[in-house]
């Protein structure tokens, strides 16, 4: 008994394992290959990815493909309703690119709307959520800057799949399973994903015709049939038939938005994320604090490591809340934020033996002046890092006829309390959570990577960043690491930090000697499963000339090359 319950406490990365070499926690090896990588989050991702490698095209083309095969066959977690943001490194000009590809909220939707309805919080379903949908804009930006393959050849096998059908994975029919009760009760929802009366299950081949026909209208005619032709009519059709306010000319009037890149460095290596109004500054915040200690001496996975990093996080998501916007209507110091400087009067509110129970936003001096994540790299040296989602699972409920796809909920970002910088505004970008994210050094790529999972996307970064420059980690290694998430802090749409400075969860694998002393420390520690992202990474070996890949190992995703 006694050698059984030894057993049963043992950290589950600790077993021994069958693998001849390596970490005995890593799942698999990296996968490794010289003329183009595709990581993605469902194999037939990676396929279609690098299928248009092979045929000659670019990264930039072979990542279209993955994500308008994403919209395909995880619905549950993207599509041509969501948004999209990209961050590609351009090996003509050995520069990096970012494109925010987000869409506005409705012009005719004020502030007055929601008042007038008694609502604090902007709901999860129904039409109010509904903003543009930018993916659609963002594939066709990126193919007119970068692209190499003409577009109907970039959709074919999105199309092909769609039309003939597809197995329904796993985590594809987990989902499925919750769509009667979610959205049963909107137009359009059960003849989609239900027409026979019983939801699909492992193994079913599920076809979705509408969305094959759409896909191929773009491929022929372009963006404009979606955001200025019978698509976008029929959509605002939609949504004046079911009290929605998003209409023809928030469609016709959408435009995605070239940004510099920003970044930190952090022990030699600079690490790349978008502006607002995205969370991935939160990410270099944190970075900026934690390159303040000696990680050389500190333990992977310690109480010490958890700790600090769990702190950087309050402080970070602090100004996450309080200054994270759409950059057209707020006044966002991000130079500031991000600065050296400002991340040691951060750092120095730190105590080492004690959580902070509760922090305050900074105040940086201002100067004038559910997702799916892929990466693909090519034999040219381009690398593509890539984001896009519909918010919360399939969306907002609301599904235009005859199209085969639902809108995002992304507008339930908003904050409903007037004043702040997110705070609601018809034609305005919501707080975003999905970030992409990219590694150079001295000028040169190094790694092309992001984390899905709503607000744990910085946590996710920051932890491959540590786990890869501070502790050694192989990029397959880094992402399966077990990992650590915080809960309770403030939040840009509305909510404060909890006054118990909220709660760590950890993966299985951290063992008991850590949660006792992070208890001591004055943290509340929990488990939780379900919560820690979806890795994906390429990195790259410029002496070798060859490309490393990563993928999720809680996922159902694949990184190969050719």
């Amino acid at each position: 008994m006694k050698k059984l319950l030894l057993l049963l406490c043992l950290p589950l990365f600790a077993q021994a394992q069958d693998r001849p070499y390596g970490k005995v926690w890593a799942t698999r090896s990296q996968a490794i290959a010289q003329n183009g990588m595709a990581a993605t989050s469902h194999p037939l991702s990676t396929q279609a990815a690098l299928d248009v490698l092979k045929a000659g095209g670019n990264a930039i083309d072979a990542a279209i493909a993955a994500n308008a095969m994403e919209g395909v066959v995880e619905p549950h977690v993207n599509g041509i309703g969501g948004d999209l943001f990209a961050i590609v490194w351009d090996a003509k000009t050995k520069k990096l690119y970012g494109l925010n590809a987000s869409g506005r909220s409705p012009k005719s939707l004020t502030l007055a709307e929601f008042k007038k309805r008694g609502l604090t919080h902007i709901p999860s379903l129904g039409p109010l959520p509904v903003s543009v949908p930018g993916c659609v804009d963002g594939w066709f930006e990126l193919h007119k800057k970068f692209g190499s393959m003409p577009m109907n050849k970039v959709l074919e096998k999105a199309v092909s799949y769609a039309r003939n059908g597809f197995p329904v994975h796993g985590e594809f029919a987990s989902a499925l399973g919750r769509v009667p009760a979610n959205y049963g009760k909107f137009p359009n929802v059960a003849n989609h994903y239900y027409p026979t009366g019983k939801t699909p299950v492992e193994g079913d081949i599920f076809k979705n015709p509408n969305l094959a026909n759409t896909l191929e209208k773009l491929g022929k005619e372009g963006r404009d049939a979606f955001y200025k032709g019978d698509m976008a009519r029929t959509m605002d059709a939609f949504m004046k038939k079911n009290g929605g306010f998003l209409s023809y000319e928030d469609l016709a009037s959408h435009t995605s938005t070239w940004v510099e890149p920003v970044s930190v460095n952090y022990r030699g290596y600079d690490v790349w994320e978008l502006p607002p109004n995205s969370q991935g500054i939160a990410a270099l915040q944190m970075l900026t604090i934690l390159e303040g200690y000696d990680f050389s001496k500190i333990k992977l996975g310690s109480a010490e490591h958890v700790h600090l990093f769990t702190e950087a996080k309050k402080l970070a998501f602090e100004d996450r809340a309080k200054y994270y916007a759409d950059p057209e209507f707020a006044k966002i110091p991000v130079a500031e934020l991000i600065s050296e400087e400002y991340g040691a009067k951060r750092r120095a509110l730190i105590n080492p033996n004690r959580a902070g129970r509760h922090y305050e936003a900074g105040n940086p001096a201002l100067k004038e002046g559910d997702t799916i994540y892929l990466t693909v790299a090519d034999k040219d040296g381009n690398m593509v890092s890539l984001i896009q989602s519909n918010y919360r699972g399939f969306g907002s409920g609301m599904m235009p006829d005859g199209l085969g796809f639902m809108f995002q909920d992304r507008g339930e970002l908003f904050n409903l309390k007037e004043g702040e910088n997110n705070s609601y505004a018809p034609g305005k970008r919501p707080f975003q959570t999905i970030i992409p994210a990219f590694m150079t050094k001295d000028g040169q790529p190094v790694m092309s990577f992001g984390v899905m999972g709503g607000a744990f996307q910085p946590m996710g970064h920051v932890q491959i960043v540590m786990n890869v420059v501070d502790f050694g980690l192989n990029v397959q290694e880094a992402g399966d690491y077990p990992r650590m998430n915080h809960e309770g802090s403030s939040e840009p749409t509305g909510e404060t930090m909890e006054t118990t400075g909220g709660m760590i969860t950890l993966e299985h694998g951290y063992p008991y000697e850590v949660i006792r002393d992070l208890l001591q420390k004055g943290h509340q520690v929990g488990y939780m499963s379900g919560i820690y992202g979806g890795y994906q990474c390429i990195k790259y070996d410029p002496v070798r000339k060859v490309y490393y890949g990563a993928t999720e190992s809680r996922k159902d995703g694949q990184a190969t090359g050719y």
